[in-house]
């Protein structure tokens, strides 16, 4: 088996393609020749599969994977986990924003007894409103998913088989690697690594995107959006019974003239509004219960640069 595995999802990136391979290539030989770079590529409607073919004519130990469609990040870094063999498995981003050249230092870390090692970014080089919508993805979903996630990491890590064997066994639909690694609780690590800049482009992670991979991975993760929207009907419910009592209060020591219809019909549409939310939530978890059921898989391989592809180990 090769010693490390490196799993980089691929999506646009066929102007860094090259780069990656060549300073992947100069950082792993400082630690071992014996390693396999896991390229899976996400549809991305450019030239990186035609790359990622010849980058694997030419090293035997470059390995592509393309899917049928476009499945998303996440399920990128589950099909390299799936195919990869390595004792350590390396994850990445592949537009070198995630420095090649830190992974001996991760391996380094992880050969003092720690599963994992997480790269830590001491200073992120993203715009700001990048840098911000990041946090607030990463506050939010840390309340409510009851995860302590620290929004300085990203997916870049080093993992033994061990995690990767057992992270190989969940198999739900929505799928935040981060989350998955961090529930099974093995002893981990981090160290500061340098955030680069990107090679070039901007990053396809759009404010819709994180919102919509937060709102998918809190439902995934907790059901505490359901036990906040029972503490808030019981609060509202009390504060309206609260207000009845000085209604009748008010009725029975100074009499009560009809008044107030504005604020009625304002508070049965909001009360209205409340409910249609809270029901809105309850079906959300319905429809995603509905769609474990159905056993799909979690991606489709089209091709890949080796051997038999049709399912993973």
């Amino acid at each position: 088996m090769p010693l490390i595995s490196i799993v980089v999802p691929v999506y646009k990136a066929e102007n860094c393609l090259d780069e990656l391979y060549r300073r992947l290539v100069l950082a792993l030989e400082t630690i071992t020749p014996d390693f396999e770079i896991v390229l899976v590529e996400d549809c991305g409607g450019d030239r990186s599969w035609e790359i990622i073919e010849r980058l694997s004519a030419q090293d035997g130990r470059v390995r592509g994977i393309q899917f049928s469609r476009n499945f998303g990040q996440h399920y990128g870094i589950t099909a390299g986990l799936d195919y990869c063999n390595g004792d350590w498995v390396v994850v990445m981003d592949c537009d070198l924003q995630d420095r090649p050249e830190e992974i001996p230092r991760l391996y380094a870390k992880a050969q003092e007894g720690y599963d994992i090692v997480l790269a830590r970014r001491g200073k992120r080089q993203d715009p700001l409103l990048k840098r911000c919508t990041s946090w607030l993805f990463y506050k939010l979903f840390s309340y409510l998913a009851d995860i302590e996630y620290d929004a300085q990491t990203g997916n870049f890590r080093i993992m033994s088989r061990k995690v990767v064997n057992n992270f190989r066994r969940m198999r739900e639909q929505l799928r935040f690697f981060g989350g998955l690694v961090q529930w099974m609780g093995f002893p981990s690590a981090s160290i500061e690594v340098e955030h680069a800049e990107r090679l070039e482009g901007n990053s396809t992670y759009t404010f819709a995107k994180l919102w919509k991979l937060a709102s998918e991975t809190i439902i995934a993760y907790s059901d505490k959006p359901l036990r906040l929207a029972i503490r808030f009907g019981f609060t509202m419910a009390f504060l309206a019974f609260c207000y009845g009592v000085y209604i009748f209060i008010r009725a029975l020591f100074y009499g009560s003239p009809i008044e107030g219809w504005s604020s009625l019909i304002v508070s049965l549409y909001f009360i209205g509004g409340i409910i249609i939310a809270i029901l809105g939530i309850m079906g959300i978890y319905l429809g995603k219960t509905f769609d474990e059921s159905k056993k799909r898989p979690l991606y489709i391989v089209r091709r890949a640069t080796f051997g038999e592809h049709g399912s993973a180990d």
